[in-house]
């Protein structure tokens, strides 16, 4: 989980970034920003549901 939270504003800065450099990225980058986001707060359940 320690991870997951050194993650998250990893990924919300480059997507900052991104979106200052090329605005027409928005939708793209919101997207992605979303499904790492939901990944990463998933990951510890997964694991522990793994056979």
């Amino acid at each position: 989980m320690d991870n997951a939270l050194l993650i998250q504003p990893l990924v919300a800065l480059i997507a900052g970034i991104l979106i200052l450099i090329m605005p027409r990225l928005l939708n793209y980058v919101v997207a992605i920003y979303l499904i790492v986001v939901g990944v990463l707060g998933l990951w510890p359940q997964l694991a522990t549901m793994a056979p």
